[in-house]
Order: structure tokens, then C-alpha cells, then sequence
């Protein structure tokens, strides 16, 4: 194993900012994983495990364990009759390029998460979602390493316990297994998901039902518009993106919320999130709190293009990231009674 030391995280992340990693290695094969755990272990140290680096806020001080960085490569496809084929991709897999492929073979279930930066492996743990898909509708199976007993272990789609931006991977098993390998059930042929308003508005004046290939371009350019692809050069698109999860609250704070803000004129849109709740815009809560696209802060500040990712305008530092965050949080908590909870990974903190 080649262990380094020192090594600088930053630019492996997409918001650009924070220290090094004390110790670091990236694994090729289950087995280098397996001997990265080892290492830590015997060692006593923390563990940071890093996929593509697009949704993580590593501190200014950096992180003083070791940070294995996934880099496991491999997609297969097979046939499991009835039109279903299933694609198995290694943890290390680039997203977008996975998602590509899907689309170039005619299977339906991925393609509203085209243009999301990062790695397979990266996906179940947050359930990645964008523009009415989640992965949560088309995986079938997660294989991971148990770090405590180095064994591996399959596990299917409801075992995963897959929730909103959540899965048992980063809640009540956090730091509990390394994801080698995510497996997808997908529909040959299947008739892309026109859910997002930007997307039917897209297609409004389209002849014909779209294909699976048109969807995937014009999410790519819905993104693009709002600077969530990775563009170099681009401020805008030096972020996690979405920092903020949408909050979901129940029907009755909503109803009492929504009759308050009516007296200023103001109708809060909300969606229904199972029994009982409702899910509230996020970007609608941050503009209605003084927080507008362009806002400025120093080196940080929000999108030009998108209430609901913090930007690095260039020089950050952590800290100033979190002062931000804090600032937006609190002043949500105080105009709605809503508490904000941050979608990206904070390392070293």
C-alpha cells in the first residue's frame, strides 16, 4: 500500500475549500479497501471515506485520519427477461458517465439524474434525487464492506432503508460499511420520467413523446442553466450544490405557517411528503428570507442561478462557509419556525 500523508483535499472537492488529509489512499480492488481499514485500525485512526468530492465540507484544519478515497472501476449489464436489465457499476464509477451509458442502451429509471457530479458509490448513501427520480426507485442491491469485520455483504433495496436525501448509510449505520458496488434494475425501452416542471415546459411544444436520450440532454440543461454542472472557471458552479435539504413539516405547522404568511401576501408552495406532512421549498424559504440569487458575502455567497447552492467565490475558507450557513439557518428559524438541515458532508469538523 502506498499511504500519503499530507495530502490536499481541496482540490478534490467541487466547493474548493479546506485542509489536508493527514494520511490518504485510494483503492483500486476490495482487497486494497480491506487493507485500508486495516491500516486505520491498527493505527487508531479516523476513517473519511471519498467518492467524487462533489458533496463534502472538509474543514480549514483538514482531517487527521485517513481518507480512502474509492476507486473501484467496472459496469456490467445483463438481461433479467421481461424487458428489466440490470447494470452493476463499482463504487468508483463516474456517475454521469454510468448514467450515460443507461440512456445510450435504452433503459429507462436514471435519466432525470444526468448531470450529477460524483461517484456510484456515492449515490444510495444520500438516496440521490433530482427532478422526480431517485436512485431509490431502480436499485435492487448495495454491496459493502462491514469495516468492523472486513466481510462483505449484499444487501437489497429495502434493507438500504432509503428515505429523503437519506439511507441507513448515513444515519443509523454511519461509518458502519464501505459501498464497493451499486446494482440498478432498469426498463428496456421505458418512457422517460416527465415529472419537473422545467422539464414539461421544455417539452411543451415537442412533436411527439421525448426520448430517453432528449430527457437526459435537457436535464443537462436545465443544470446548466443553474450552474449544477461542474463547469471550470465557472464561480457559480463551485459548490455542493443543493446545500439545504427541502424541510418536510407536518400538515398542521404548515397550515398554521401558511395563514401567517398570508396576512403578508405570500402563498408558501408545498408539496405532500407522506401521512401528514407536507415538503416545503427550501429555495422558496431563502429568498422570502432575504437570501436572493447573487447574494454576496465576502469570498462566499449564493448562485447567480441558484438560491439553494453556497458558492466559493473565490479564496474561501470553511469557515466562512459554515458562518453562512449558520447566518441562513438562523434567520429561516426565526421568519418560519423551520430548521434547515444542510445536505452535504462535513469532514474535520
Amino acid at each position: 500500500m502506498l499511504i500519503l500523508e499530507n495530502v490536499p483535499l481541496a482540490p478534490m472537492t467541487t466547493l474548493g475549500v479546506g485542509g489536508p488529509a493527514r494520511y490518504f489512499f485510494e483503492a483500486h480492488s476490495e482487497q486494497q479497501v480491506r487493507d485500508a481499514l486495516i491500516f486505520a485500525r491498527e493505527r487508531d485512526l479516523q476513517l473519511f471515506v471519498m467518492g467524487g468530492g462533489s458533496n463534502l465540507l472538509v474543514s480549514d484544519s483538514g482531517f487527521a485520519g485517513l481518507v480512502l478515497k474509492i476507486g473501484l472501476l467496472g459496469i456490467t449489464q445483463r438481461s433479467l427477461g421481461r424487458d428489466v436489465v440490470r447494470f452493476d457499476a463499482a463504487a468508483g464509477e463516474h456517475w454521469d458517465a454510468f448514467v450515460a451509458g443507461t440512456v445510450q442502451s435504452r433503459c429507462a429509471g436514471l435519466e432525470c439524474l444526468s448531470g450529477i457530479p460524483g461517484t456510484v458509490g456515492g449515490t444510495p448513501v444520500q438516496n440521490v434525487g433530482a427532478y422526480g427520480q431517485e436512485v431509490r426507485d431502480t436499485i435492487c442491491e448495495v454491496r459493502a464492506l462491514h469495516v468492523a469485520t472486513l466481510e462483505s455483504v449484499a444487501m437489497t433495496n429495502e434493507d438500504c432503508k432509503f428515505g429523503y436525501r437519506s439511507s441507513r448509510f448515513n444515519t443509523v449505520d454511519r461509518g458502519e460499511y464501505v459501498i464497493t458496488r451499486a446494482s440498478f434494475s432498469q426498463l428496456h425501452g421505458g418512457k422517460p420520467k416527465l415529472a419537473y416542471g422545467d422539464l414539461k415546459s421544455h417539452f411543451a411544444n415537442h412533436p411527439g413523446e421525448p426520448t430517453l436520450r432528449e430527457t437526459r440532454e435537457a436535464v443537462l440543461e436545465v443544470r446548466r442553466r443553474k450552474a449544477m454542472v461542474i463547469e471550470p472557471g465557472n464561480a457559480d458552479s463551485r459548490s455542493v450544490g443543493s446545500f439545504f435539504k427541502n424541510p418536510v413539516i407536518a400538515e398542521q405547522q404548515y397550515g398554521h405557517l401558511a395563514e401567517q404568511l398570508s396576512g403578508r401576501g405570500w402563498q408558501m408552495p408545498s408539496y405532500p411528503a407522506g401521512e401528514g406532512l407536507r415538503k416545503v421549498p427550501a429555495a422558496w424559504l431563502l429568498e422570502h428570507a432575504g437570501f436572493h440569487k447573487g447574494y454576496a458575502k465576502g469570498a462566499v455567497g449564493i448562485s447567480s442561478r441558484h438560491t439553494l447552492a453556497l458558492v466559493n467565490r473565490g479564496g474561501a475558507r470553511a469557515a466562512e462557509i459554515v458562518a453562512l450557513k449558520d447566518e441562513i439557518q438562523a434567520r429561516i428559524r426565526d421568519e418560519f419556525g423551520i430548521e434547515l438541515q444542510p445536505e452535504p458532508v462535513f469532514v474535520g469538523f
